[in-house]
């Protein structure tokens, strides 16, 4: 018997698909960050679902307060790469019975914490007993249809950008997950970005109303896989040209003698947006993002070409499909 273990999350999703019934003029496809439904009248109700379980997402040194706040960026993040205000948030708890109260109560404040600072509300949610922590989140917005910002729609000739720097996350795991060793000042930085991420929700919402971008998604799974899941579901290829690299990677990467550009490419849980701009629009995204505190960083080119290749040094480098992937990176 083949075990999910055997073929990773993505493979999993795709032999569960061939048993769903395709609704009806669904406002976004499958393989996007979210899905939708629509109201009628133009507008649509986005949701997003995702899940942290205590074993396998939360690392040392973590809270229950940071990572129930987490449960809800990682949630809100996805909206926000649709350019979708997020309104609501449904958590679910799978609590083993010896956990305490106090400890319950402190991921309230998280999910609490989280929701508001994203302008959203916790509205409800489940509770059940089970062996480990489990949170299952729920984010709900809503937004104009010709607003929403798909992973279909890029093309040859568009720009791809990001709101931001990589790396942060991959080298903070190597310190909680391996080891590695850094000084104090550069040590905390790096485990704040895992500890109290951040999503890009305004920058969303602001691009969304820009009406510039072609395609978009957050860089959850880490870069390179996530230009893989623009591939996918635009059916382009990209040239990166620029890896904007944070210098808290730069420094961790310089003290280890680690390759910068795994670093950067190969993590994970950076929310970051990435996204491809018509070129006749990219001035009016840099400005959307401008105006929310946000500098539109450049990465490269979509191409129709055959694979995703970096250049580094006018050489062309292929970038190869790793990043987190459930089932199989785990192990």
């Amino acid at each position: 018997m083949t075990t999910v273990g055997d073929v990773g999350e993505r493979a999993l999703i795709e032999a569960m698909l061939k048993h769903f019934t395709l609704m009806p003029g669904m406002p976004v496809p499958f393989w996007d960050d979210v899905m939708a439904v629509s109201l009628g009248g133009g507008r649509v109700a986005v949701f997003n679902t995702d899940m942290l379980v205590w074993e396998t997402d939360v690392p040392s040194g973590m809270t229950h307060f940071q990572a129930a706040r987490k449960a809800v960026v990682m949630n809100f993040s996805d909206l926000g790469a649709k350019g979708v205000r997020p309104q609501a948030f449904l958590a679910s708890l799978g609590l083993p019975g010896e956990i305490t109260v106090e400890n319950v109560e402190e991921m309230a404040r998280g999910f609490e914490a989280g929701a508001r600072e994203y302008g959203g509300y916790v509205i409800g949610g489940d509770t059940n007993e089970a062996p480990d922590i489990i949170v299952s989140g729920v984010a709900f917005g809503t937004i104009e249809e010709k607003r929403l910002m798909k992973r279909l729609g890029a093309e040859p000739g568009d720009v791809l950008a990001t709101t931001g720097h990589f790396g942060d996350t991959a080298a903070a795991f190597k310190s909680l997950l391996e080891g590695y060793e850094a000084p104090d000042d550069l040590r905390l930085g790096l485990l704040r970005s895992v500890y109290m991420p951040e999503a890009r929700v305004t920058e969303g919402v602001a691009l969304s109303e820009s009406g510039a971008i072609s395609a978009s998604i957050d860089s959850s799974d880490g870069l390179a896989v996530s230009l893989y899941d623009l591939m996918r579901s635009s059916g382009v290829r990209f040239k990166l040209e620029c890896l904007p690299v944070s210098e808290g990677a730069s420094r961790f990467a310089e003290l280890h003698d680690l390759d910068l550009g795994s670093l950067a490419l190969y993590g994970g849980e950076e929310y970051e947006l990435v996204f491809t701009v018509r070129p006749t629009e990219l001035e009016k995204a840099k400005e959307a993002l401008s105006k929310v505190g946000c500098r539109l960083i450049e990465l490269g080119h979509v191409t129709a070409k055959r694979t995703i290749v970096l250049v580094e040094n006018g050489v062309e480098r292929p970038i190869e499909k790793r990043g987190w992937e459930h089932f199989v990176s785990s192990k």
